[in-house]
C-alpha cells in the first residue's frame, strides 16, 4: 500500500510540475491540461499499460519477456494483412491475429519449460527473430488499414464523451478490463496464488504440488496475447505499421511500467493497481518531456533511470528484508 501511495504522489507532483513549466504566458493557457493532450495521454496510458500488465504476468514468476515489442510489430503487420491482402472479415481477423499471439508464448514457454532455457535468451533470440521475420514477410513495405480496418478503429480512435470538449479513450476502457479480469485472477484465484508462489520459490512451490511448469507456460501465453492486444490497438491508432520499426523498444517501457508499479525484478510481488500506476507515470514522464523540452530525446535516458532505479531498490529491499530475518533468528 505505501507503495501505491509513493506512486500516486509522485504522480500527482509531475502532473503539477508539468502544468506549470508548460504555461504558454503568450495565450495565457495550460497545454498539459488541454481536452487534446489529456485524451492523447490517456490514449498511451490505455495501450502502454496493457504492455505493462503483459510484461508483468512474465516478471511475477520471476522471469522476463524482451520479445514484447517484436509480438507488437507482428500484430501490426499481419492484421492490415489479414484485412487488407486476404480480405478476412473483421470479427475473423481480430481473434487471428491474438491468437497468432498467444501461439507465440506458447512457443516461449516450452523452450523455457521444456528445453530448460533461460528466458532472456529465449526471448532475445525472439525479439530479432519476429522482427526479421515480419520485414522479410513485408518487404520492408508499409502495411496500411485502410478502409477495411474502419470497423476496428473505434477500439484505438473512439472515446466515450464526458463532457463537450473531452470525452474517455476506449483504450483506456481495454486496458481496464485487462486490470480487473488480471487483478481476479491474481488475487482471487488458486492459479492466481500459485503465480506468485512459482515466483517468490519455484522450488518450494513445486514440492507443495504445484504445477510450475504449467504456470510457466501459460503466464509467456498470457504475456504474448496481452503484447497481441497491444499491438492491435497501436496499430489500430496510426492506421499502418512498418516492420523496421514499429514497436521498437516497447518491450522497455512495458517492463519499466511494471517495475515501477512495484512488481519486483526477483518475482512473487506485484498488484495490478501498482502496474498501471507505474505505466501511466512512465507516460506522464514522457509527455512532461515533449512538452517542456519540446522534444523527446531523453525519452529513452528516461526509460533506462527508471528500470535502473526501480532495480536497485529492488535489490535493496530483498536485502533489508534478508537482513531483517536474520536478527529474528
Amino acid at each position: 500500500m505505501n507503495k501505491l501511495l509513493g506512486i500516486a504522489g509522485l504522480i500527482l507532483v509531475v502532473a503539477l510540475v508539468t502544468t506549470w513549466l508548460s504555461y504558454d504566458a503568450v495565450t495565457g493557457n495550460f497545454p498539459f491540461l488541454s481536452a487534446y493532450n489529456l485524451e492523447n495521454l490517456l490514449r498511451r496510458l490505455g495501450m502502454f499499460g496493457v504492455l505493462s500488465i503483459a510484461a508483468a504476468f512474465v516478471i511475477v514468476t520471476g522471469g522476463i519477456d524482451l520479445s514484447i515489442g517484436s509480438v507488437v510489430c507482428v500484430s501490426g503487420c499481419v492484421l492490415p494483412w489479414l484485412l487488407g491482402s486476404c480480405g478476412m472479415p473483421a470479427w475473423l481477423a481480430l481473434p487471428a491475429v491474438l491468437l497468432l499471439a498467444a501461439a507465440i508464448g506458447l512457443w516461449h514457454g516450452f523452450l523455457v519449460v521444456g528445453l530448460r532455457l533461460q528466458p532472456f535468451v529465449v526471448t532475445l533470440c525472439g525479439l530479432l527473430l519476429y522482427r526479421g521475420l515480419m520485414r522479410n514477410f513485408t518487404g520492408d513495405q508499409t502495411m496500411g488499414l485502410g478502409d477495411a480496418g474502419e470497423s476496428l478503429r473505434w477500439l484505438a480512435t473512439g472515446k466515450i464523451p464526458i463532457t463537450d470538449s473531452f470525452g474517455l479513450p476506449v483504450p483506456l476502457c481495454v486496458l481496464a478490463v485487462v486490470a480487473t479480469a488480471t487483478g481476479i485472477i491474481w488475487q482471487r484465484t488458486v492459479w492466481g496464488r500459485h503465480l506468485f508462489a512459482l515466483g517468490r520459490n519455484e522450488e518450494a512451490a513445486r514440492f507443495a504440488g504445484v504445477a510450475t511448469g504449467r504456470l510457466t507456460v501459460l503466464a509467456y501465453v498470457a504475456c504474448s496475447l496481452l503484447a497481441g492486444l497491444g499491438g492491435c490497438l497501436f496499430v489500430l491508432d496510426v492506421n499502418s505499421a512498418q516492420a523496421s520499426n514499429f514497436g521498437n523498444f516497447y518491450e522497455l517501457y512495458a517492463i519499466a511500467g511494471a517495475v515501477l508499479g512495484g512488481v519486483a525484478l526477483r518475482g512473487g510481488e506485484g498488484l495490478v493497481v501498482g502496474v498501471v500506476l507505474g505505466a501511466a507515470l512512465m507516460q506522464l514522464l514522457s509527455n512532461t518531456i515533449n512538452l517542456v523540452a519540446n522534444s523527446n530525446q531523453l525519452e529513452f535516458a528516461v526509460v533506462g533511470a527508471v528500470i535502473l532505479i526501480g532495480a536497485a531498490f529492488d535489490e535493496l529491499v530483498r536485502r533489508w528484508v534478508a537482513f531483517r530475518s536474520a536478527r529474528r533468528k
